[in-house]
């Protein structure tokens, strides 16, 4: 019996401490990494904009992007970066292109078949809640008016947000849409979607915002307004 009791107990402490290593790899360790991988991502892109390449180029205003361009030549590219002034002043993520879990790890990323950055259509992009460098941690403190800047080297994109953060289940694939019904918008434009998980430690269910494009300027020109302290 003295045998028994005791491997139990060992087993007992054996499984407790794999529990607290898993969870320390979830809280702490898949952060130190992503946070790494993202920096990573984000310099990799300031030296190609360095050297006056655009690998992913964003539509400006009137400008067309050929819907026939496969998006698996782009897959899991990073293409911009995206600054949100709300969750932080030093807060700024790279945005890759595709939303496979592997992609999920290094940045944002950018629903494939949405509109590309500052393209007419719906520009959409997704993030992790918590794990990966909790980029969307604090989602839901996101406030109409809000600023979301981003920018792909060669302009700066500025997106005011218009609705959110809305509730809604992952099967509600329509917020994705050119023109989002459930936004409020009746007629096509240059919009922003961001979707994240909710809840805070579960995806049951996505908190969406949605934005218009509301300015544009040359990064010659300096930091659009939005991002001055």
């Amino acid at each position: 019996m003295r045998v028994i009791v005791r491997s139990v107990s060992e087993l007992c402490i054996t499984a407790g401490a794999l529990i607290v290593l898993f969870v320390v790899y979830v809280l702490f360790w898949t952060g130190v990494k992503a946070d790494s991988v993202m920096d990573d991502q984000i310099d990799q892109l300031q030296r190609e904009w360095s050297k006056g390449a655009v690998e992913h180029p964003a539509a400006g205003p009137g400008a067309s992007v050929s819907p026939a361009e496969p998006e698996a030549y782009h897959y899991g590219k990073p293409f911009a970066i995206m600054y949100i002034p709300r969750l932080g002043f030093t807060w700024n993520k790279p945005v890759l292109e595709g939303t496979g879990t592997d992609v999920l790890k290094k940045g944002l990323a950018h629903y494939a078949r949405t509109a590309r950055l500052g393209q007419e259509g719906n520009f959409a992009v997704a993030g992790h809640r918590r794990t990966y460098g909790d980029p969307f941690k604090d989602f839901p403190e996101l406030r109409r008016g809000d600023a979301v800047v981003l920018t792909n080297g060669t302009t700066w994109f500025t997106y005011r947000i218009d609705k959110g953060p809305y509730k809604t289940v992952p099967t509600d694939v329509e917020v994705i849409d050119p023109v989002p019904r459930k936004s409020g918008y009746t007629r096509p434009g240059r919009y922003l979607t961001l979707t994240t998980c909710d809840p805070e430690w579960g995806h049951s269910h996505r908190l969406i915002v949605w934005a218009h494009l509301d300015s544009t300027q040359p990064v010659e020109a300096g930091k659009p307004k939005a991002l001055r302290r």
